[in-house]
């Protein structure tokens, strides 16, 4: 469960009055699980969330279970036995005094181009990552009939390539559709904008050099195209193999 599908959650929960306590990673300091931030939801039979695991999760679920509110300060060496060796403050609060929960930022906002074997395998694993994506393809059939979660938005369209206008300054682009004429297209569109935080395209060595020679003749910059695409390293051409690497470099890129 992402952090926005757990605020989601919550909110529901408490407008319809379900009793939960909040456990809320207040502060960090060294090693630990979680960063600071980072909550989850415990009642009587359920924990919604996670603040790490291990056995600092199974003591602050007890801790919540028990009726605590207020903050405790734990080191994980000492008091745990964890070898995080790093120290947290943990706050615990009833869900209906929680007087705000704020929507997390995304770790990257991504137009995703194409619903193919790749592009769903992308899909699948961005599921579970706090991000924002909008997912485009001209074939409606090509979608998995299983709905995406809130932060995927599906969109169809004919004009594929007139989608890049709509993206925010700093987007990501992935961009691997069925078609190396609307790869083209869509490249092409994407590097005029110049704002792109990343700028992927699916595809050999040689993909890249045919279309760096049409793009460069219209006076585009490609130095920031990446393609082939995914972390080097990573070999494997099966669609799950190419979006693990793939989504692991979005992720590098957005640390960075």
């Amino acid at each position: 469960m992402t952090a926005a599908e757990l605020r989601e959650l919550a909110l529901r929960w408490r407008a319809e009055g379900r009793a939960a306590t909040v456990v809320e990673v207040q502060a960090v300091r060294g090693s630990v699980p979680r960063e600071d931030g980072t909550r989850m939801l415990v009642t009587a039979d359920a924990v919604i969330g996670t603040i790490g695991g291990g056995h600092l999760e199974l003591q602050a679920i007890a801790t919540a279970r028990s009726g605590f509110v207020g903050e405790k300060s734990i080191a994980l060496g000492p008091s745990l036995g964890q070898c995080c060796g790093g120290a947290l403050v943990l706050r615990f609060a009833p869900l209906a005094d929680l007087a705000d929960w704020p929507a997390a930022a995304p770790r990257f906002r991504l137009q995703l181009y194409g619903a193919g074997h790749v592009g769903r395998a992308i899909a699948r694993l961005l599921a579970d990552i706090d991000c924002a994506v909008t997912w485009i393809d001209e074939r409606e059939a090509e979608f998995p009939s299983e709905p995406s979660p809130p932060h995927v938005e599906r969109r169809c369209v004919d004009e594929v390539e007139a989608e890049v206008a709509s993206a925010e300054a700093g987007c990501c682009f992935l961009i691997l559709t069925h078609r190396h004429d609307l790869d083209l297209a869509i490249t092409r569109a994407v590097l005029r904008r110049g704002d792109f935080a990343f700028c992927g395209l699916i595809g050999s060595a040689t993909k890249r050099a045919r279309f760096e020679h049409r793009l460069q003749a219209e006076g585009l910059e490609t130095d920031r195209l990446v393609c082939p695409i995914g972390l080097p390293g990573i070999t494997g051409k099966e669609p799950a193999v190419i979006a693990v690497a793939v989504v692991a470099q979005l992720l590098q890129q957005s640390i960075g």
